[in-house]
């Protein structure tokens, strides 16, 4: 970190610890000027002509949360109280300190649990599906519990004390969520306000919007957690004061804010659609704030400027070039399955997807419906997420795009981002496509969400993963998976004397980064070459450089790398395969996968001094995949050991062959 940082960071220390001594003194937020107009950014909610599986998933999910049933993560029918006890981490069932948030630790598990799944139901994305099951059906059942559980949070966190007033990105996600509900319910003529008390509980909600956004305001990310955090507390705000501009001060944080949205949405996003973090879950993330703050800018009469919108439209691209033909995306990075919003309770919903479909009704952009519509277990219509930010007609407007039949064309080539796209067939049932990663380790000076996964591949071949990245798993909890997940071994790369290829200081954080590039691209038709290296191992007493160079052929792909050192070291290919392929290691360490329709043989051309298949091992094993936060099952891991030499040693090659076992092998919706 930066000196300035260093101060910043013990200045903020220090008024913690003074905060241990006080109780919070917030004062009365100011009387709301409620003859302001509102600037409703939704449009009316309604089911398209009759009810479908969308809408019928989202009732469903209402009536769930109504009896008190909710899924958090991978807790998925667990009992919160009702109303809801939100200070209680229901993994562990630990209850936080009720005392000043400055003063908590909250990555302390025996402080406060596991505070991913603390702050999730805080989020209060479950009150926006009880506000549309109240739009589509009008059942006051739904609104009264939205009321039961706001009226709990206030007074269960009152402002400034407990955990969910430590993370101003926390409060920026709920007033978002706020504002949703506010909207859906009607906005402040709502019949929830008709009454007495239902005005008196609109007034307490409407301080509680006030607080937030002061406090937000006045605890902004900076420096090295100036990433993802502080797009979402600025969406936060702007949202909320082009939702409730009722204050002078509310409409100045929120001018304040919409500067930095256009600021950070440039800084924070290449030129090419790649989210900085190098994660691509946290791209769909940021993705979500930016729409969202995008169209209560619209609706209030002051859109941002045409660069902020262009940069949304291509990181969409970049998602839709990164999706394979079965709707696979690449887990690059960190992922904790968090949510802006929840707006889609379908069996299947795909974040990616939404991103994509509501990517191709907001550009009109006839090629992105197409890729959307590849993989959707529904391509009739538009997922309900995007028709609650559209309106009702957005299905009928992706169905006219898609039926102008204009395949989407992928990007190969992401320079800045440092992705780099083989391969061929791309969006048919045969399919190969080899990402080739050389880009940063993660963003800023800490890199808090990037793994050290320089130069690794990852494989597709007709909608079947074959080579994977495994995800993530866990953050503040289970460090020696956390370790893992990170780690270079976790990837497909080459790992040089059992090290990362960069640094771990921390579950958030990086000492060394190693820096990537590519050194060569040829890409020419069925003829495509890529080189690239990284210095992550230049560290050590005896420095190394890796190169790889990856040349794919329609009959095959050879992979070389190639260790530049002067001395000898211990060297592992990793291979990491999907749970649902079958791998065998053959004596010579050829590895053989079935994937269904695909059979793949990889086949190390130069002898090795062992191999090694683990399934379910150890943290230094691994053979694990995480597709869900907080949840790890087996799958296959592979190890090639070989040992190099200083300049003598020769690159150690690999080969990889496919075989489509039949003529379809996924099966898919063609695009018309």
């Amino acid at each position: 970190m930066s000196g300035a940082e260093v101060a910043h960071r013990l200045g903020k220390a220090a008024r913690s610890a003074t905060s241990l001594l006080e109780i919070s003194h917030p004062g009365a937020a100011p009387v709301a000027d409620l003859s302001r107009p509102e600037h409703p950014f939704l449009p009316p909610l309604a089911p398209d002509q009759a009810p479908d599986a969308g809408w019928r998933a989202v009732i469903e999910e209402a009536e769930r949360i109504v009896a008190g049933r909710h899924a958090v993560f991978d807790l998925g029918d667990c009992h919160l109280g009702d109303p809801p006890e939100w200070n209680r981490d229901p993994l562990t069932l630990r209850l936080a300190p009720w005392r000043a948030a400055a003063s908590i630790d909250y990555r302390d598990e025996r402080e406060v649990g596991n505070i991913k799944y603390l702050w999730e139901p805080n989020r209060h994305l479950h009150l926006a599906t009880l506000a549309q099951a109240h739009a589509l059906t009008g059942d006051e059942q739904y609104a009264r519990t939205i009321r039961r559980h706001l009226d709990s949070w206030i007074a269960q966190c009152p402002v400034g004390r407990g955990p969910n007033w430590v993370s101003s990105l926390e409060l920026g996600i709920r007033l978002i969520n706020w504002s949703i509900v506010w909207q859906l319910l009607g906005g402040r003529s709502a019949a929830i306000f008709a009454t007495q008390e239902g005005r008196e509980f609109r007034d307490r909600w409407l301080a509680s919007i006030f607080h937030h956004a002061r406090s937000i305001v006045g605890n902004l990310s900076r420096f090295s957690s100036a990433n993802n955090h502080l797009i979402g507390e600025a969406a936060g705000v702007y949202v909320a004061a082009s939702t409730w501009p009722l204050w002078p001060q509310m409409r100045a944080w929120g001018a304040r804010c919409r500067g930095i949205l256009e600021r950070e949405c440039l800084q924070q996003n290449a030129s090419d659609g790649g989210n900085r973090e190098q994660a691509l879950a946290y791209q769909q993330f940021v993705l979500d704030f930016l729409v969202i703050a995008g169209l209560a800018a619209r609706a209030a009469g002051e859109d941002f400027a045409p660069a902020y919108w262009q940069r949304i439209e291509k990181m969409i691209d970049f998602i839709a070039a990164l999706t394979d033909v079965a709707g696979n995306v690449p887990m690059i990075g960190d992922a904790d399955d968090g949510f802006v919003v929840r707006l889609s309770r379908e069996r299947g919903f795909c974040p990616f997807r939404s991103l994509v479909a509501t990517g191709a009704v907001l550009f009109d952009r006839a090629d992105l419906a197409a890729q959307a519509h590849l993989a959707s277990p529904a391509p009739a219509r538009a997922d309900t997420k995007t028709r609650t930010l559209l309106g009702a007609d957005a299905s009928q407007r992706l169905e006219a795009l898609r039926s102008r039949a204009r395949a989407f064309v992928a990007q190969r080539a992401f320079a800045e981002s440092g992705y780099f796209l083989l391969g061929e067939g791309f969006g048919t049932a045969r399919e190969v496509r080899l990402l080739c990663d050389a880009g940063p380790l993660g963003y800023l000076s800490i890199a808090a969400h990037g793994h050290a996964d320089a130069l690794a591949v990852l494989l597709s071949i007709g909608g079947h993963e074959i080579l994977i990245d495994p995800g993530t798993f866990a953050y503040h909890t289970d460090p020696q998976w956390r370790r893992y997940f990170r780690s270079t071994r976790a990837h497909n790369t080459v790992v040089v004397d059992d090290l990362d290829q960069s640094e771990q200081r921390g579950s958030f954080m990086w000492s060394e980064h190693a820096g990537a590039r590519c050194v060569e691209l040829f890409m020419r038709g069925a003829a495509q070459y890529f080189a690239g290296e990284h210095d992550g191992y230049a560290r050590l007493r005896d420095p190394v450089i890796h190169r790889r160079g990856v040349c794919f052929e329609p009959h095959g792909i050879e992979i070389a790398d190639t260790l530049r050192c002067a001395g000898a070291h211990r060297i592992c290919r990793r291979w990491h395969f999907p749970e649902n392929a079958r791998v065998t290691l053959q004596d010579d360490g050829e590895i053989r996968v079935d994937a269904g329709a695909v059979a793949v043989a990889m086949t190390p051309l130069e002898p090795l001094e062992r191999a090694a298949l683990h399934s379910a091992g150890t943290p230094q094993e691994g053979g694990w995949v995480s597709r869900r936060f907080g949840v790890k099952i087996a799958c296959t891991s592979v190890g090639w050991y070989s040992r190099v030499d200083g300049g003598s040693s020769a690159p150690l090659r690999t080969r990889i062959v496919w075989t489509f076992r039949d003529a379809s092998p996924v099966p898919l919706r063609r695009v018309p």
